[in-house]
């Protein structure tokens, strides 16, 4: 049976939830996440809405450069970025509806995060068919959430992911099987999920900016370059993706981090803050009828923005606080002296997370 898959990417998410709660805000720009401070604030956006992306603003900026970018904006006498704080219970709600009226549509989906899902329209039999069905769905969130979703159709996974973002908002983009791997070639090799920027700069040295440039390396050069997943690689940039989508979302990993109030190398400080985390993770971890783990991964955000993260994979799996504990306390340690941390930077943020739950 040819396969017909959809995926639903809402718009803004949580900005939009704002602005569609608070009428006074309507059309205004908005950017939620963590109190800028008057430029001084901690921490990143987590969404901005559309308007907002008009002055450089988007996720995952320092609230501190979002807020540089709002004054610059003032000056030229734009409206100022509304700064809200992120109210996930709300989010999440929203969330829970939007899914339920994706269920009815469709009788498998699987939700990817809180404001995404894949969902099989196979049974349609033809694009067309597949298209009002989304259609509908889309109406239906607009008439019920007061909110606007965009949706990609394609023969798989990767193909409806990618197409997700194209006309947004409010968009619906299809690509049929015979399209597929011509809508991919034009498109920055970054438009495939797992090419991050340092496979990116790897990529553009050797000549590759566009999906159609990567398509000369033959297989066994991207198995050189990028490792195993060179393999996946050759045929997810010819449009091919096998992924089933699964109904259960499944938790892979339970995380926490925190972003300080002032740039510290105080191992007090960061030593309670990674303590209260394990804590935290762990009264999630049983809340969500976990048993066990075995990887831990820690994060470490130096000033500067430089990042690094290490990992330890435990030979048998564990269940305690205290095994948790003891390994972020050991994977921490280097980063307050010499071996990690030969320049003796501050450090920003740390965070932890567990893997490899069963």
């Amino acid at each position: 049976m040819k396969r017909i898959i959809a995926h639903l990417d809402m718009d803004a998410f949580f900005a939009a939830i704002e602005e569609r709660d608070n009428p006074r805000f309507l059309g205004m720009p908005i950017a939620v996440g963590s109190d800028p401070k008057e430029g001084q604030g901690r921490g990143v956006v987590a969404t901005a809405n559309y308007k907002a992306r008009e002055y450089g603003i988007h996720s995952a900026l320092p609230i501190s450069k979002a807020w540089q970018l709002s004054e610059a904006a003032r000056r030229r006498g734009r409206h100022p970025v509304i700064f809200l704080p992120a109210n996930f219970e709300r989010y999440t709600e929203a969330s829970e509806h939007i899914m339920a009226i994706i269920r009815e549509h469709a009788p498998l989906v699987e939700q990817a995060s809180v404001d995404e899902a894949y969902f099989d329209l196979s049974f349609s039999d033809s694009f067309a068919e597949a298209e009002k069905i989304c259609r509908a769905i889309k109406e239906e969130i607009k008439k019920k959430e007061k909110i606007t979703a965009s949706i990609g159709i394609g023969p798989n996974k990767l193909i409806a992911k990618i197409a997700s973002g194209f006309q947004k908002p409010d968009g619906l983009t299809i690509v049929l099987p015979e399209d597929a791997e011509y809508f991919l070639e034009p498109l920055s090799v970054r438009a495939i999920p797992g090419i991050g920027p340092k496979t990116e700069s790897l990529l553009l040295v050797r000549g590759a900016r566009t999906i159609k440039d990567l398509k000369k390396f033959p297989r066994e050069e991207l198995v050189k370059l990028i490792g195993k997943w060179g393999v996946e690689l050759y045929e997810k940039i010819r449009g091919r993706d096998d992924t089933p989508v699964v109904e259960e979302y499944e938790v892979k990993s339970i995380g926490e981090q925190e972003t300080f109030s002032k740039d510290t190398k105080s191992a007090e400080l960061i030593f309670n803050s990674i303590s209260a985390m394990s804590k935290n993770i762990m009264a999630r971890f049983a809340d969500d009828n976990f048993r066990t783990f075995r990887t831990v991964v820690i994060t470490v955000r130096f000033t500067g923005f430089e990042t690094k993260t290490r990992s330890h994979t435990f030979p048998t799996p564990q269940r305690t606080v205290k095994a948790l504990q003891m390994e972020v306390f050991r994977l921490v340690l280097p980063f307050l002296d010499a071996r990690e941390n030969p320049k003796g930077k501050l450090i920003r943020l740390v965070g932890v997370r567990i893997e490899k739950l069963a």
